[in-house]
């Protein structure tokens, strides 16, 4: 059933009332004092437009409107479905632990070794310009 507003003379209230379309423009018992009170017009209204293949609001101020969220900008390029980059802030790398940094310290204190001991024993140093995934 629909919500209707009505206006009090007597105690000079605005309220609403649930009520069938049938009655609508029956007068409504104040809830205040009780006295008939006559249908107004709806002084608050609420409304959406579709524009650009997105729903806005009206009055329009500029924005979009993503899974009922408020956005600044439509969707362009490509995205995971049902996700807008306004919306969906990518996570930042996760920090190691301390255990994971000891590790990576310790591989380097052997790779530095290593170094050392080759350059000690007369060994020839090779270049390798190949980039590596482990070196993280």
């Amino acid at each position: 059933m629909p919500v209707y507003e009505y206006l009090c003379k007597h105690c000079d209230g605005i309220f609403e009332a649930i009520r069938q379309m049938s009655q609508a423009s029956d007068p409504a018992p104040c809830p205040v004092c009780s006295r008939k009170a006559r249908r107004v017009p709806p002084t608050s209204f609420a409304a959406r437009t579709m524009r650009e293949g997105y729903p806005r609001a009206i009055p329009d101020r500029g924005t979009y409107y993503h899974l009922g969220k408020e956005v600044k900008t439509r969707i362009t390029g490509t995205t995971r479905m049902n996700e807008h980059p306004e919306l969906a802030k990518p996570r930042p790398k996760p920090t190691k632990s301390k255990g994971e940094r000891e590790i990576v310290r310790e591989r380097k204190h052997e790779k530095a070794k290593e170094e050392a001991r080759k350059r000690r024993d007369g060994v020839p140093r090779i270049i390798d310009r190949t980039p590596r995934r482990d070196d993280d």
